[in-house]
Parts: structure tokens; C-alpha cells; sequence
């Protein structure tokens, strides 16, 4: 009984196992300067290959880059150019093989403009 529960509890923990991306500052002085929720449908026997580029219009620095999986999937996300530090980020996400994906992405910069 305790081996049966022991492998309940390995497969639960397993089955959870998202791929989020936080990166920088996203919670101490900082401002949400863009909030975009990206959403895509499966393709059977295909993974989803998808771009998201964001651009800072004053050219504040970012602080921060937060993108949740709202799917709690095996799809992956990761910074491909930009980032924090640098008023622009490009991401790039792909899906699990014949899964669709959703991501919440938030970009934070400073709440002032003393940090250019």
C-alpha cells in the first residue's frame, strides 16, 4: 500500500510539471507595461512553433519577463533576442507534439524613468 501511494504521489507531482519563464524583476517596484494572454489550438501529430515580439515605445529598460503555462503542458518558451535590460524581447514557444498552448506573458519595466 505505501509503494502504491508513493507512486500516486511521483506520478501527480510528474503530471504537473509546467514549463514557466520568469526572468528579472516581476514584483518590487516595477510596473506591468504590457499584459497579452497567447493562445493556439492543436495540430494532430505536429508541434506548434510560434513568435511573440515585443517593443518598449519610450525605450524604457525591462525588468522583467513573466509567461505562465496555461495549459500546464511539456511546451517550452525561451528568450531569443532582448530580454531584460534591453527595451525589446523576442520569445519563441513551442508546443508538445499534437497539444495546443496558452500563455500568459507579462512584460514589467520601472515605475519611473530614472533607470534609462
Amino acid at each position: 500500500m505505501k509503494y502504491l501511494i508513493f507512486f500516486c504521489v511521483l506520478f501527480a507531482l510528474w503530471q504537473v510539471d509546467a514549463k514557466h519563464l520568469v526572468v528579472g524583476n516581476v514584483s518590487n517596484r516595477v510596473q506591468l507595461a504590457n499584459h497579452t494572454t497567447i493562445t493556439y489550438n492543436a495540430i494532430p501529430f505536429m508541434k506548434r512553433v510560434k513568435y511573440f515580439f515585443y517593443s518598449q515605445l519610450d525605450n524604457r529598460k525591462i525588468q522583467g519577463i513573466q509567461a505562465l503555462d496555461n495549459y500546464y503542458s511539456q511546451s517550452s518558451i525561451n528568450i531569443t533576442a532582448g530580454g531584460v535590460g534591453y527595451p525589446f524581447v523576442n520569445l519563441r514557444m513551442k508546443s508538445e507534439r499534437g497539444r495546443g498552448m496558452s500563455y500568459d506573458i507579462g512584460i514589467y519595466v520601472s515605475e519611473d524613468y530614472t533607470h534609462l
